[in-house]
């Protein structure tokens, strides 16, 4: 019986160490890989660990600068823009004298006038067809038909009495005569200081394409160079860019610019910049008005108005015309208009070192009765002068 059950024992334990090595050879197995992941098309490539070699450069042929594709200039490109700078503050050139500095440029156009008179009272004989020469040149010079005959006549009249004329004579003779005809004591001063306030108010009137909003900067030149503080007004709110202009000119100087919005009100303008003047204690407000073309009523009318409006807060000292002297006759039906709208009380000839016309000076003087107060010379910032008539005459009939 013992024997029996030391058999079964042994059996058992024979099997079970059968059961381990079967079961052992099984776990040594390799399992087969799992199918791959699919790809994560958000993850970022992965590194290259230390130690893993680089792939071989390839060879590929070097290109020039020239040869290298530049950006087309498509993509914006940020440029830091320096800070701006207050303009700086010009000094300009002295009044006194300035028509004199000017002469040259003035004689060079209008030598044909005095010369061509010099010529012809020179004559051995001076019969009625010199006369009449006289008289067609002073036409062709736009002094007018009656100017032009009673200078005539006196010029006849003295040299019958002079007898003999030497070119010295003569010359002193003509001259004489035309400082008398342009007018020697007429008041040429621009009124920029009333006695009983400040400031004088100036406004400045004229057809489109005469100067005038440049030769209103000019203007606050020539006053600042007098020792005057100005505050410009730029009541022509009818043409582009006429505010930007007139303040570019008044910065130049050191000049408060009044201006409005575009195709505003021009009273409004005009209005303010007197206010404006008035709390900042300048001397003068120059007003630049818009160019009006003298056949169209209404705006005409609204010239009136602008005046009207101004007057409120004080009188207005100075209504300048500007007239382009190139224009000849057509200025004075222009000035003829102007006048009949508001009180001209001076005259500015621009353009006058441009035409050989310088008889417009007498002429537009007699049709208005007021005098030429300034004269441009040229386009230069400084080349806007008092009006001096014996400077005139010595730049017609030359040295």
């Amino acid at each position: 019986m013992d024997i029996v059950i030391l058999a079964v024992v042994i059996a058992v334990v024979v099997l079970g160490a059968l059961g381990g090595l079967i079961v052992g050879s099984r776990r040594k197995k390799q399992l087969p890989p799992p199918p791959p992941a699919a790809p994560d098309i958000t993850a970022p490539p992965a590194e290259p660990h230390v130690g893993d070699e680089a792939e071989t450069p390839r060879e590929e042929p070097r290109r020039t600068i020239e040869e290298v594709d530049l950006p087309d200039g498509s993509a914006p490109v940020v440029v830091e823009e320096p800070p701006a700078e207050a303009p700086e503050i010009e000094i300009p050139e002295p009044t006194a004298g300035r028509l004199v500095r000017l002469r040259t440029r003035l004689s060079r156009s209008q030598n044909a006038l005095g010369k061509g008179l010099l010529t012809l009272l020179s004559r051995e004989h001076l019969d009625e067809d010199t006369w009449e020469e006289i008289e067609d040149t002073l036409l062709t010079a736009d002094v007018g038909v009656q100017p032009t005959q009673e200078l005539v006549e006196r010029l006849r009249e003295r040299v019958k009495v002079l007898g003999t004329r030497t070119p010295e004579e003569l010359r002193t003779l003509l001259r004489e005569e035309l400082v008398t005809l342009v007018g020697r004591d007429m008041d040429r001063v621009v009124k920029t200081e009333p006695e009983d306030r400040k400031p004088g108010i100036v406004m400045v009137v004229g057809v489109n394409g005469t100067g005038k909003t440049t030769t209103t900067g000019k203007l606050a030149r020539v006053l600042v160079a007098d020792g005057q503080s100005v505050v410009l007004g730029a009541a022509d709110t009818f043409r582009a860019a006429a505010a930007d202009q007139l303040q570019t000119w008044g910065e130049r100087v050191g000049a408060h610019t009044v201006r409005g919005p575009e195709g505003g009100d021009p009273a409004s303008v005009a209005f303010d910049a007197v206010k404006e003047g008035k709390e900042m204690g300048a001397n003068v407000v120059l007003i630049d008005t818009a160019g009006r073309l003298h056949t169209k009523t209404g705006l005409m009318d609204e010239l009136g108005k602008v005046k009207r409006v101004v007057e409120k807060q004080a009188p207005v000292d100075e209504v300048l015309l500007v007239l382009d002297a190139t224009t000849g006759q057509n200025g004075l039906v222009q000035a003829r208009v102007f006048s009949e709208v508001v009180d001209i009380t001076g005259i500015v000839l621009t353009k006058l070192d441009g035409t050989a016309k310088g008889g417009i000076v007498v002429a537009v003087q007699r049709e208005l009765g007021v005098p030429v107060k300034l004269v441009g010379l040229g386009e230069g910032a400084d080349d806007l002068a008092p009006f001096e008539p014996e400077a005139f005459v010595d730049a017609l009939i030359g040295e």
